[in-house]
């Protein structure tokens, strides 16, 4: 009844993420800033 959890799954090796999902998160990352003021962090998106 137990499982064999060391076995590989079987998953595609050829996973390529769209170019519109890479564009989202590269715009995402490039309008994101975090501001730490003293022990709080505000994530500020400039959009």
């Amino acid at each position: 009844m137990a499982k064999i959890y060391s076995k590989k799954a079987l998953a595609s090796k050829n996973l390529k993420p769209k170019k519109e999902v890479v564009s989202f998160l590269l715009n995402y990352s490039q309008a994101l800033t975090v501001v730490k003021i003293d022990d709080k962090s505000f994530e500020i998106i400039a959009n």
